[in-house]
């Protein structure tokens, strides 16, 4: 059953082209350096005939500018932030950066300033990668209001062939009320985390994408949603795994049907499309994440649509080997993450606190230590009422195993992760070597509950 718009609220129009993410120009003209700028501030939006709503942008456009680079190159972004009356970062999803540009909480940038970011990215960092605010008290609503991009780090050799293209999908969600206007957060939404009515896809309801029949393609598929679980399946179609959130995997892994996506994560799919014309849909399919209140969605919302027509094409066979991961070997320290949650009751109505380990997130406290290259055993476990997606600045990180009702299962393969989802009673296990020094941030990337409490603080010495 597909779901429609919201009860009174405006009717986006659905159906248009997909357009590509705009890409954010480069001002330097060194060979392997990448300069942009990037400007938060208010904006109006046409979303819907008779309707301009008010948004957070990046350079005037939401989802923010896809900034485009390569393996090694050295980046500097200068951020500029016009949001009134509010502090900003901009974090750098997934990326092995330093820890002062990490644009953690800590690292705030008054309304009205600016600061710049500068980095170097590692050899054998190419990957989906994304970028979006981080400040303490405002993530939420500067995410949800559209301050969201993609960042993308191409390899300097791919061994994906050029001939599947490369097409970004960049998922987010967005609530309107009747006026069109973005409206704040229920009690329900700090709760449980906002989901918005509208599905979008590079800022776009249901958009179409043309397509050879027979043809094969590659996506990037990205979770930018506040709080929403993709369940993501191509209408008839099996995927082909080839990137986890911190991108190549050793060997594609064939005959997926589908693939959940909490928020924060990414990957990479390439689909071998059937040789007949026809429609074909990408559907959101129904995920039970628990809540505290009220009931999951049990509806399939069709996300993107794919006519196949024109030449017939042939499809294209991947290589066998994509990249070496080397396991990250016997760990030497072990930590254990517990999530924390209840519901209360105040002057205001209902209310959510969450937890880690027992302690809501504090400012300037830190709450774990850990030593400069070397491999950690992360324990996650989540007692509580909902699944959570756990998120580790600084690094990415290996799945040993997944723990559910006494059972453990192994990972199913090695990949590169910085986000992984800890279903209600569940706990995962993973190796990790935090490689830089400084303070790091790990949370709930259901933005709701990381604001609400479920934080923590890692110091890197």
């Amino acid at each position: 059953v597909p779901a429609g718009p919201a009860r009174g609220g405006p009717v986006l129009p659905e159906g248009e082209p997909l357009r590509p993410l705009p890409k954010l120009r480069n001002l330097s003209s060194r060979p392997g350096a990448f300069s942009g700028t990037l400007v938060a501030a208010p904006d109006q939006l046409q979303l819907a005939p008779g309707n301009a709503t008010e948004i957070l942008a990046y350079n005037g456009v939401s989802p923010g500018p896809s900034i485009e680079v390569t393996e090694g190159d050295q980046v500097t972004i200068t951020f500029e932030n016009k949001v009134p009356g509010q502090e900003s970062t901009i974090h750098w999803h997934g990326l092995p950066v330093p820890a002062d540009q990490d644009g953690n909480p800590m690292n705030s940038v008054a309304s009205g300033s600016a600061r710049t970011y500068s980095f170097t990215l590692p050899a054998d960092s190419a990957g989906s990668f994304w970028y979006h605010p981080h400040p303490e008290r405002y993530t939420p609503e500067q995410v949800f209001r559209g301050l969201a991009g993609a960042f993308i780090v191409k390899p300097k050799v791919d061994p994906l062939p050029s001939g599947l293209g490369d097409t970004a999908l960049f998922i987010s969600d967005l609530r309107l009320a009747a006026d069109g206007k973005i409206p704040p957060n229920t009690d329900d939404d700090w709760a449980n985390g906002r989901e918005g009515e509208h599905v979008l896809v590079n800022g776009q309801k249901r958009p179409v994408m043309t397509l050879a029949p027979g043809s094969s393609r590659r996506f990037r598929l990205f979770n930018a949603c506040n709080a929403r679980y993709l369940k993501l399946a191509f209408e008839g179609h099996r995927m082909t795994l080839v990137a986890t959130d911190g991108g190549l995997i050793p060997e594609p892994m064939a005959e997926i049907e589908e693939i959940l996506l909490t928020p924060g994560e990414r990957a990479e799919v390439v689909v071998d499309f059937k040789p007949a014309t026809g429609r074909v849909s990408l559907n959101a399919l129904p995920y039970d994440r628990g809540r505290m209140s009220g009931q999951s969605a049990t509806v399939v919302i069709p996300v993107l649509t794919i006519n196949l027509e024109g030449q017939h094409s042939a499809p294209i066979a991947l290589p066998t080997r994509l990249r070496t991961i080397s396991p990250l070997g016997a760990p030497i320290a072990r930590k254990r993450i517990e999530f924390g949650e209840r519901m209360t009751n105040g002057p205001s109505g209902m209310g959510f606190e969450g937890f880690i380990n027992g302690k809501p997130f504090e400012l300037g406290r830190i709450d774990l230590v850990s030593r400069l290259g070397e491999i950690e055993l992360w324990e996650v476990a989540n007692p509580t009422d909902m699944d959570h997606p756990f998120h580790l600045h600084g690094t990415q990180f290996q799945v040993v195993e997944r723990e559910q009702g006494g059972r453990n299962t192994p990972a199913p393969g090695l990949a590169w992760k910085d986000t992984v989802n800890v279903v209600r009673g569940g706990t995962v296990r993973f190796l990790v070597r935090q490689d830089m020094p400084g303070l790091r941030v790990y949370h709930c990337h259901i933005l709701e509950h990381e604001e609400r409490g479920m934080m923590g603080t890692l110091n890197v010495r």
